[in-house]
């Protein structure tokens, strides 16, 4: 599913929006693309610190929105492309892929893994 254009994206700096939607409200919260670890075609995961209120969120309706880019990669319209991802969510306070995240992002609390279901390069 992550396309050779996404995962170059992802390998420059730019920020993430992840949102959530529960209760009637929608919540944003960013994160960087250097953040973002891919270990297989589908799965984000995403070191989380506080992201209390997505967490929240993710427990009522674990169907999420992100979106993407960078401006270093050219895109279809020109200079920088991006892209918005749906998915699945859940947070990790332990195992396997929680060890691996903590072992490279220390300050973590969870992990925010999404099973990408939809992938749309945006510009």
């Amino acid at each position: 599913m992550f396309t050779d254009t996404f995962k170059k994206v992802i390998a420059k700096e730019g920020v993430v929006s992840i949102v959530t939607c529960a209760d009637g409200e929608a919540h944003v919260v960013n994160t960087w693309n250097s953040y973002l670890v891919t270990p297989d075609e589908k799965t984000l995961l995403i070191p989380a610190w506080k992201m209390r209120k997505t967490e929240g969120k993710v427990l009522q309706n674990d169907k999420v929105l992100l979106t993407l880019g960078s401006k270093e990669i050219e895109g279809c319209m020109g200079p920088g492309t991006g892209f918005l991802l749906e998915g699945v969510a859940r947070f990790l306070k332990q195992g396997p892929e929680f060890d691996m995240m903590k072992e490279k992002f220390p300050f973590l609390t969870r992990v925010l893994e999404v099973t990408v279901t939809s992938l749309k390069q945006t510009l």
